[in-house]
């Protein structure tokens, strides 16, 4: 089972057996905080309180101590060189009162995202061609006109009607020049935190709730739009995709929803942009409604989800979430009513907090942060109505300040879904809460700036960013094919192995041979193997039936997800060659249904034989089979045919015999 930890260092994930003993867990704890003091770790089920000192929970296992799947485990500590500054040196050891142990620089051993790396190894410059009316230079000078522009610059924002900057504009932004290419320099961005922090830096009184000073406690929040964005647009590979995810609701009216699985890539239309493209929508275990629906979380199957998609030609991952809000219009059940716009909502303040909830449990690993992460890629789509009855896509994300004030439980769902409530502060020891002061500003009728509390409540929209979306005018999708059912479907699509045995039988999969084998004209039937292949929500089912081994798999998995799959099917011959194949290929021969045996025209027939209805060999062979053949074949003197009934006249011509 995966548990999470989360301590001073960061945000960590581990892989333990429920029967593992706590031990195990305290491991993993030391090694994620390697400058914790072992004896004085303690491990909570939430932020505050119900601290446990882990020494007294040795020897029992995870599941007993309540542990489940994808539960979050707090994690607080004292430093080792707290300890070793209180006590006195070793007469016999001087050097190591002058060795103590240093935090380590997490931010140093993360792996980025492959975009992460491609955009710190650029420059990120803006070009600028060479402007005729004030360039007056030769065609290879440059000057104030025509240099290239930060990724950053504001004044190209705002002609380019960008509203965000990009994650790596704003990282480059605030780095020094003097040290962007330096490992030496200390990351740029900090997590945002309004949590009182426990134990007081000063240490001068009881920490919260018990006491609390202008050290520990939060500051005042002021709510602001974002400066940047962590991606700046939500591609789909395929329209194909979405439509398949629609298909549920067109047959049940009840809302879906689905994790978006794909990757991200940089994005040519911001400076330094990145966006999430979708390859495929895998769909949990849910409860539809006409008005909303209901999720179990945490998602049983996210482990093997996560690690089967790592697998694909290019890895994929978990990049966002979508669910349809979708109702038919009362007049015209063709169209959908349009539900979300500027006079009601774009995300209710109950969504944005469940989004914000997501975000903080997928953050995004950087080397531009001290604690090794910092904010989260994963985007919210929602499938709604539009102004003309038809069905579009909108995307988001919320800000950091919305994660921030959600870790920090400060903020609840309204009635009103446009509106957001601020909780009320909680000095009680089992659930105590500090609520800071929180503003938020607009511009009343006069167009002046004013900043008002934003107690008791305040709009979703200050906590919601855009994310531009859309589809590729050139689709080159990894999957080539979502015609499979679909998982959790249950009662509109089944996914069950005969089903895939019998349209291996009749895609003649088990006749189908590596190309260096193939006869001549087998191609086409190659490539209708490789497009049924090439399905996400196929390769996912065929890892849970466990006819093929892990290894096979993973090579299926790579395999088909290469965009060139359809125009080389030669790229098909690992899977065919591999021993899981051959396995799968055998229960196909034995599922397969017995054919009918084909009788063939004797030698000595000619062209009029095709003409024969296949029922007249039926009852030839059921004469044969009573024995009113014995005698063997007649030859009749007018056509030739060979008869083989016990009649007088000729089957073909009519003519006696």
């Amino acid at each position: 089972m995966l548990i999470r930890i989360r301590s001073r260092d960061g945000n960590f994930r581990f892989e333990f057996n429920p029967k593992a003993d706590v031990s195990e867990l305290l491991e993993k704890i030391i090694e994620s905080s390697p400058n914790a003091n072992r004896d004085t770790v303690t491990i909570s089920n939430q932020p505050r309180g119900n601290e446990a000192p882990i020494s007294t929970l040795l020897g029992k296992s995870l599941e007993k101590l309540g542990l489940k799947h994808g539960d979050l485990v707090f994690v607080n500590y004292k430093p080792r060189e707290d300890e070793s500054a209180a006590a006195p040196p070793p007469a016999s050891t001087p050097a190591a009162s002058s060795s103590t142990s240093q935090p380590s620089r997490l931010w140093e051993t993360v792996q980025e995202d492959p975009v992460d790396t491609y955009w710190r190894s650029k420059d990120g410059m803006i070009p600028r061609g060479r402007d005729a009316q004030f360039c007056k230079h030769g065609a290879k000078g440059m000057c104030d006109y025509c240099m290239p522009l930060e990724p950053y610059d504001a004044k190209y924002h705002k002609e380019q009607n960008i509203k965000h900057l990009s994650y790596h504009a704003y990282v480059r932004k605030l780095t020094p020049k003097s040290t962007l290419s330096s490992s030496a320099s200390l990351p740029p961005l900090e997590p945002i935190s309004y949590k009182v922090k426990i134990p007081c830096p000063t240490g001068d009184h009881p920490s919260w709730p018990e006491g609390i000073c202008t050290g520990c406690q939060p500051s005042a929040i002021t709510l602001q739009s974002p400066a940047f964005r962590m991606v700046d647009h939500l591609e789909i590979a395929n329209m194909e995709i979405v439509d398949r995810f629609l298909q549920a609701w067109r047959k049940t009216g009840l809302q879906r929803f689905g994790w978006m699985i794909g990757h991200y890539e940089p994005y040519d239309k911001v400076p330094m942009g990145i966006k999430a493209v979708v390859e495929a929508i895998c769909e949990p275990p849910q409860e539809g409604e006409l008005d909303g629906l209901t999720l179990g979380l945490p998602w049983e199957d996210e482990t093997r989800i996560r690690q089967l998609s790592a697998n694909a030609a290019t890895p994929l991952t978990i990049v966002g979430y979508v669910f349809t809000d979708l109702v038919p219009d009362e007049e015209d059940r063709t169209k959908t009513q349009y539900r979300r716009h500027p006079g009601s909502f774009y995300l209710s303040s109950l969504e944005a907090i469940f989004a914000a909830r997501m975000q903080l449990n997928n953050p995004t690993k950087t080397r531009s942060s001290s604690t090794g992460m910092f904010g989260s890629r994963l985007v919210t789509a929602v499938l709604t109505g539009t102004e003309d009855g038809a069905i579009d896509v909108s995307a988001y994300q919320v800000s950091e300040q919305a994660c921030a004030m959600v870790e920090a439980d400060m903020i609840e769902a309204s009635v009103d879904p446009g509106i957001v409530r601020v909780k009320e502060e909680d000095r009680s020891v089992d659930n105590a809460r500090y609520i800071p002061d929180v503003f938020f500003s607009y511009k009343n009728e006069y167009n002046i700036e004013v900043k008002k509390s934003a107690k008791p409540c305040f709009p979703v929209e200050y906590l919601l960013v855009n994310v531009t979306h859309g589809f590729p005018q050139a689709p080159e999708p990894m999957f080539q094919s979502i015609q499979f059912p679909i998982e959790n479907r249950q009662g509109l699509e089944d996914q069950t192995v005969d089903g895939v045995l019998g349209t291996l039988a009749r895609l003649d999969a088990p006749n189908i041979m590596p190309s260096i084998h193939a006869p001549a004209g087998e191609s086409p039937k190659r490539t209708e193997l490789a497009r049924y292949l090439s399905d996400w929500h196929l390769v996912s089912f065929l890892e849970t039936t466990q006819l093929m081994s892990v290894a096979d798999i993973k090579l299926m998995t790579r395999t088909v997800s290469r965009p060139m799959l359809l125009r080389e099917p030669a790229l098909l011959d690992p899977v065919l060659q591999c021993e899981g194949w051959q396995t799968l290929m055998t229960f196909t021969r034995e599922s397969a249904p017995p054919s009918r045996p084909q009788t063939s025209a004797p030698s000595g027939s000619n062209a009029m034989d095709e003409d024969i209805p296949p029922e007249v060999f039926d009852q030839i062979a059921a004469s044969d089979a009573q024995g009113g053949g014995g005698g063997g074949p007649r030859i009749c003197p007018h056509c030739t045919f060979e008869n083989y009934h016990g009649g007088s006249d000729c089957e073909v011509c009519g003519l006696p015999l």
